[in-house]
């Protein structure tokens, strides 16, 4: 910032993402009634063509929403039930809770204990073979739900209770309404969609040491035009205050401190070399022992 203070002019708001949440939501529902007449076949077909990338997207969304980028900090409660508005059609609520992780996150990157994105000693261990490593890949999204229970659970709040509340009154109302397809459409897709899917190698992308010493990687691939640009990852970690939107900004501005660092183009090949190559598992993460006062969301 000493260099560039024009980056924070890009600290602001992204509207534009509050109608694309509400599109995004809108052909997911349309969707839900298209498919409850198809044959199982077909339901699964769309499950995983169409809906896993609209569910990926969306909770790329609420990571957004969750950084106030909709309405921006000086309105977070209106960001906090937005959130709770782009999470229905995930089918299992997610976006409360997701916040208050993400938070710590960010905080103490790495941090033992408080970081929930880095894998268990069990999943390293476990997950040790190419074999096992695919499998762990495939349930990604079971391990994301359950490893916070494990390695730091925190007390339920109002906002999560009626997050979950606002869920299981719209699962009940699709139900209702288009039946059991439409439903395993809906939980199908978030499943699919977090699991063995092209967009899912920014999980791994993200963090895993490929290389040792650099703990965080960008992707400047196609795949961000579906997920408000995650894949520019040391540029959010450096400014999680600036909307994806404008993160190619700024690592246009500041040029000549991302283009020389190690990069993606390909999640595909992220998720290919993971599973290929011997030396990398889940415990190729960085992992810090937190000194001095921990604050948690």
């Amino acid at each position: 910032l000493a260099k560039h203070p024009e980056i924070k002019a890009l600290m602001k708001p992204d509207y534009n993402l509050i109608w694309v949440v509400v599109l995004m939501v809108l052909a997911q529902l349309t969707a839900f009634y298209l498919v409850k007449d198809l044959d199982w076949k077909w339901v699964v077909f769309w499950a995983y063509i169409f809906g896993s990338c609209i569910s990926h997207s969306m909770t790329l969304a609420i990571h957004e929403i969750s950084h106030n980028s909709a309405f921006g900090n000086c309105k977070a409660m209106w960001n906090r039930w937005f959130g709770i508005f782009a999470n229905l059609p995930l089918g299992l609520p997610y976006s409360i809770s997701f916040k208050r992780y993400h938070m710590d996150h960010h905080r103490y990157l790495g941090g033992d204990g408080i970081d929930v994105d880095i894998p268990t000693n069990f999943e390293g261990w476990f997950f040790c073979t190419r074999f096992r490593k695919f499998i762990w890949i495939v349930l990604q999204p079971f391990f994301y739900a359950i490893r916070p229970l494990c390695i730091n659970p925190k007390p339920i709040t109002r906002l999560e209770i009626i997050n979950l509340l606002a869920q299981l009154t719209f699962d009940v109302a699709i139900y209702y309404l288009w039946g059991v397809k439409s439903i395993f459409y809906m939980l199908a897709g978030s499943v699919l969609g977090l699991g063995l899917h092209p967009i899912s190698g920014h999980f791994i992308a993200e963090h895993y040491m490929f290389l040792k010493g650099h703990e965080t990687y960008s992707y400047y691939g196609p795949l961000n035009l579906l997920t408000f640009n995650v894949g520019y990852h040391n540029e959010h970690h450096d400014f999680p205050n600036i909307p994806g939107k404008s993160l190619p900004l700024v690592k246009k501005i500041a040029a000549e401190y991302y283009d020389n660092l190690p990069q993606y183009n390909s999640w595909i090949k992220v998720l290919y070399d993971f599973v290929m190559d011997d030396t990398i598992s889940p415990y190729s993460r960085m992992k810090r022992q937190l000194k001095g006062e921990v604050v948690q969301d």
